[in-house]
């Protein structure tokens, strides 16, 4: 009788992720994760049970991974307008691979009510604190619309950016942060 090998849960997610980076999110089965993994599909069910529990513990560590970014960047207990700074460094620091994970996890969305739910309350807590009924709350507002849509854009592949247009691209929503914030970087 062999004996039970406990199953690395971020070895199986790094190659849940593997697979729906380079073969889309269509690709992703219990079975083609367990294939990528090296381990049985049992083994995948008893650490994740469903698909869509291991597509939750995707994007949870996915948002997890981002907000420890963010924080590293904004310090401790930071102002609402450094946080949504710290943030959009982060986008803009997004590598093609970190992009393509994120477009993976945004795609699935589509098929899973339940974690558009969560994906709502995430993106809704980006902008805690920031008093949108003042001119410098709405500058705020539009910078991280248009950081998330300069992202969304590029890693879907609806829009080609070069790097300089990138870097452009984010020059100008920092300036609207930098208005938000009084004329302060």
């Amino acid at each position: 009788m062999g004996r039970y090998q406990a199953v690395d849960r971020d070895s199986v997610l790094d190659a849940a992720e593997m697979l729906v980076r380079t073969r889309g999110i269509a690709a992703l089965t219990i079975d083609a994760v367990a294939k990528a993994a090296g381990i049985s599909k049992g083994g995948v069910q008893s650490s994740f049970g469903t698909k869509d529990q291991l597509i939750a513990a995707m994007y949870e560590r996915w948002g997890t991974e981002f907000d420890a970014e963010i924080a590293r960047l904004a310090g401790e207990a930071p102002l609402p307008l450094a946080r949504l700074r710290a943030h959009v460094e982060v986008t803009y620091r997004t590598d093609k691979a970190e992009g393509d994970r994120a477009a993976g996890l945004m795609a699935s969305l589509l098929n899973a009510p339940e974690h558009l739910t969560l994906s709502q309350e995430w993106y809704a807590s980006r902008l805690d604190g920031i008093d949108v009924s003042t001119p410098e709350g709405r500058r705020a507002r539009l910078a991280f619309l248009a950081n998330e849509g300069a992202f969304m854009l590029r890693c879907f592949g609806f829009m080609k950016m070069s790097e300089r247009e990138w870097r452009e691209i984010f020059a100008d929503i920092r300036g609207l942060l930098d208005e938000a914030n009084g004329g302060r970087p």
